[in-house]
């Protein structure tokens, strides 16, 4: 099967070393210093169990160099997915199955949906409706990502905990094209439970990703030292808790407590959000997708959400800083 990866990150390039593993024509499409290590060595996975897997993959910057594809995997986060998505036609047609793979609250959330916001966009994360203009709904499918990995040098993916991708169609219903895909994702080594309620799920891992991520990165603390420190931990409740209130008028069912969802990102460890390791690389931060589109769905439901505004004003002015300065921002120990 043709498949191409859009951004061999870490997530991007965890899936595309898995999936070329078994056997299948895999491309990447990369940029940099990244483009140029795959280029000259592949891609090297490194597991969490010590297990190094080099994988051969046919890279490049331009999707015209690879062509119609069978499965496209969007893996770039939600602001670069806006930014490259009318160059990505070349690699698909009316037949391709396209995989969107972005943290956050997704493009197509009004989409096939009942509701009073059918066809709804989204301001922070489809400004002007460009990804809705670009990608043909008819062809996606929802995912929501729970492996931690990160790009630990140029064409290095160095895989930390998880191997869960579930899968679903926007509109709920049971379909032969997400049973093949979970099937293929299986035999690469991973779990790709269906999903019959993707948005709920999604909300789940948004809950964790708009409150942890932007804390973190204002911060500089890890996912454990957050919920090891009893204000942060309050903090962080009482951001679930403004988020849980919103998705609730959206008619999302929570099936776990807001503790409950706290401990499972303590048990991840010292870990550094993505959005604290783009900090401290200088890269722009994925806070609109994460963050701000939840202010914006709280505008949208008439919710308060005075604590999630206030954490989103902040590191909007970090981004601001760190982008007119061309900068980046790291605690160095002097130890």
């Amino acid at each position: 099967m043709k498949i191409a990866v859009v951004g061999a990150g870490a997530i991007g390039g965890l899936l595309a070393a898995r999936l070329a593993q078994s056997s299948h024509q895999v491309s990447v499409i990369a940029r940099g210093a990244n483009l140029h290590a795959i280029q000259a060595n592949g891609l090297l996975l490194e597991t969490s169990s010590g297990e190094s897997l080099r994988s051969a993959v046919k890279a490049s910057d331009r999707p015209e160099d690879l062509g119609l594809q069978d499965l496209v995997f969007l893996t770039m986060k939600a602001h670069q997915l806006w930014e490259m998505v009318p160059t990505l036609k070349p690699l698909f047609d009316n037949q391709t199955l396209i995989i969107t793979m972005q943290n956050g609250v997704p493009w197509w959330y009004f989409e096939k949906n009942s509701g009073p916001y059918l066809g709804m966009t989204l301001q922070t994360v489809d400004p002007d409706g460009r990804i809705r203009q670009h990608l043909p709904i008819d062809q996606i499918l929802g995912a929501v990502v729970y492996p931690a990995a990160e790009l630990a040098q140029p064409g290095v993916v160095r895989l930390i905990e998880g191997n869960r991708f579930s899968i679903g169609e926007i509109d709920g219903v049971d379909s032969d094209r997400s049973r093949s895909l979970c099937k293929m994702l299986i035999e690469s080594g991973f779990k790709a439970p269906i999903s019959r309620d993707i948005r709920s799920e999604i909300w789940v891992k948004l809950w964790g990703n708009a409150t942890f991520n932007p804390v973190s990165a204002l911060t500089h603390s890890t996912l454990v030292q957050i919920c090891d420190n009893r204000i942060a931990r309050e903090l962080i409740y009482q951001l679930m808790s403004e988020a849980q209130v919103i998705g609730e008028a959206l008619g999302i069912n929570f099936k776990l407590t807001i503790d409950r969802r706290i401990d499972g990102a303590a048990s991840v460890g010292q870990h550094k959000t993505s959005m604290l390791q783009d900090v401290e690389a200088g890269r722009p931060l994925e806070l609109n997708a994460l963050l701000g589109a939840l202010v914006e769905l709280a505008h949208i439901t008439a919710k308060p959400a005075p604590r999630l505004e206030a954490i989103y004003a902040c590191v909007q002015l970090l981004q601001q800083q760190l982008k007119e300065q061309a900068g980046h921002l790291r605690i160095r120990s002097n130890l």
